[in-house]
């Protein structure tokens, strides 16, 4: 990693000197190259071609070379020219170029110091035409300098203002303005009297009951107990008796606990015998674009290919990231493919299945499910090959259903 450093910063630096490409024949190439080393001029890249070398030298170094090609016999010819001293004049040139440079760097300058966007989170008992107006009366607005904006005076005005907030913060994000508020959350209470009711807690599946901790109703069931679904597993009704046993009347409370139960469920998935896979063919494309807003500009233009795949790569310098201007400079490219027909192996058939599977098995065991017993099958049917999967699983259950009102007759009977 630090060998790459290392060459890296030697070929900016390279750039930034300027050097040239150059191509040495004649006599003795041999004895121009020992010349070159005996007076410190640096040649680099060297290789050769027959009787005729090629190598790369700095610019200055390059009008050292007289005296030793005279001595030497040899010819140098310059082959190309790389680096900022051969980019610089031709630039230089082009004064409305220069000129359009940097009026944009003025305009972005500028614009940094000036706040373009306000954004507020966290308000949802105040209107957001509510906060608007309030900012705009403490003179804060989008296009103002961010030099007339008091952040400290801001934060105490607004929990001033408004009763409701109980914390504020205001921070400069590039140009934009972030207001972070907490309104008070206490809950509100309500005069209006509910009717007073409960809610059971009800089967979901047919199984077996395998332990109840009951924290809040009448349980209804033991451990042990073979259920089916929709039985009502704990009572939100709990009875107050009279001194003879009869019931005077029901309290109605939300039953809460803990329930285990043991039941089988299964799981089925079937892939057909024959499949399409894509084969790439090597060939692709690629267009550049530069986006600004929703609006796209294409730069250079790749056309996709009848059947292909299109990997899309944007990226945003962070300069204008910083200034929030929504440019970006990303690229399309196009991968061709053909659509091959293939036919599952029963191995293969196996394997896809196997991973699907998996998946089913995964999602179990993320829910809190405990898996006792599972019977994996793999079979074929007409056009298919079927993988059957019955699971035996403990799971925790209890589906919350409204309380019904006994009627007067029935609670006097109970």
């Amino acid at each position: 990693m630090e060998g790459m450093n290392y060459n890296r910063m030697v070929n900016i630096l390279n750039w930034i000197r300027g050097y040239l490409k150059i191509r040495v024949s004649g006599f003795s190439p041999e004895r121009f190259m020992n010349l070159c080393r005996n007076r410190d001029i640096l040649l680099w890249d060297i290789t050769k071609d027959d009787d005729i070398f090629y190598m790369k030298i700095h610019k200055k170094n390059f009008f050292r070379l007289k005296s030793i090609t005279k001595k030497t016999g040899t010819k140098v010819a310059i082959l190309k020219k790389y680096g900022l001293p051969f980019i610089l004049p031709g630039i230089l040139k082009r004064k409305i170029f220069i000129f359009g440079l940097a009026l944009a760097c003025s305009f972005w300058i500028w614009t940094s110091g000036y706040i373009w966007d306000i954004e507020i989170s966290g308000n949802h008992q105040i209107t957001e035409d509510v906060f608007q107006e309030f900012l705009i009366n403490r003179n804060v607005f989008e296009g103002m300098s961010k030099r007339e904006l008091d952040i400290s005076t801001l934060e105490k005005d607004i929990r001033k203002e408004f009763q409701k907030v109980t914390w504020a913060s205001a921070k400069l994000i590039g140009t934009k303005l972030l207001i972070e508020i907490k309104e008070n959350d206490a809950p509100i209470i309500q005069n209006a009297e509910k009717e007073e009711e409960g809610y059971d807690l009800v089967c979901e599946h047919d199984g077996k009951i395998v332990s109840i901790v009951v924290r809040s109703g009448v349980p209804m069931v033991k451990p042990g107990d073979i259920v089916e679904k929709g039985t009502v597993l704990v009572d939100g009704k709990i009875p107050v008796y009279n001194e003879d046993n009869s019931i005077r009347e029901y309290i109605f409370v939300d039953s809460d606990a803990d329930i285990i139960m043991e039941y089988q469920t299964s799981y089925m998935q079937k892939i057909p015998y024959d499949y399409i896979t894509k084969y790439y063919t090597g060939r692709e494309r690629t267009t550049n674009y530069l986006r600004i807003g929703n609006k796209i500009l294409y730069i250079s233009v790749g056309k996709p290919y009848f059947v292909c795949d299109c990997i899309v790569k944007e990226t945003q310098p962070v300069f204008l990231k910083k200034l929030r201007i929504p440019l970006f400079f990303g690229n399309k490219k196009y991968r061709e493919y053909q659509n091959v027909e293939k036919r599952y192996s029963m191995e293969e058939a196996k394997s896809v299945l196997s991973k699907i599977n998996d998946v089913f098995m995964k999602s179990l065991s993320e829910k809190g499910v405990q898996i006792i017993e599972k019977d994996v099958k793999i079979d074929k049917s007409d056009d298919f090959w079927v993988l059957t999967n019955n699971v035996l699983i403990q799971e925790k259950i209890g589906k919350k259903s409204i309380t019904q009102i006994p009627e007067t007759g029935e609670m006097n009977h109970e």
